[in-house]
């Protein structure tokens, strides 16, 4: 089962990685801008708290890989990580009334964090 949650906890950190990608580097773009559901004028006018937001999702994809390397303390490191994104998530949901985050964020999180209290 700790192979199991592994692979969940890297999904999740990928899923983030992708986030900041699109946050810090594609802000502006066409697909960026129709996921986000911002006009041209929006995105170039919020883009650098864009790239900020971006930062921070790579903060929790750091974080989530280096637990996979954490030793004894790799436990508490996936699952504080686990309950940021999902707390983030959450925060997102509510906030924007956007449903991806619910999928995209809230619910990886929640399975990974589930493998992992089982698997220990």
């Amino acid at each position: 089962m700790k192979v199991v949650a592994d692979i969940l906890v890297v999904l999740v950190a990928l899923v983030h990685c992708y986030i900041l990608v699109l946050e810090m580097f594609r802000w502006t773009h066409d697909r960026t801008r129709a996921a986000f559901g911002t006009t041209p004028e929006l995105a170039e006018a919020t883009k650098p708290l864009a790239a900020n937001q971006g930062l921070y999702n790579g903060f929790l994809a750091a974080g989530l890989i280096w637990s996979l390397f954490a030793g004894g303390a790799a436990y508490q490191f996936k699952v504080f990580f686990l309950l940021c994104v999902l707390v983030a998530g959450l925060y997102a949901v509510l906030v924007t009334k956007l449903r991806p985050p619910l999928f995209v964020q809230v619910v990886p999180s929640v399975v990974a964090l589930v493998a992992v209290l089982i698997a220990g």
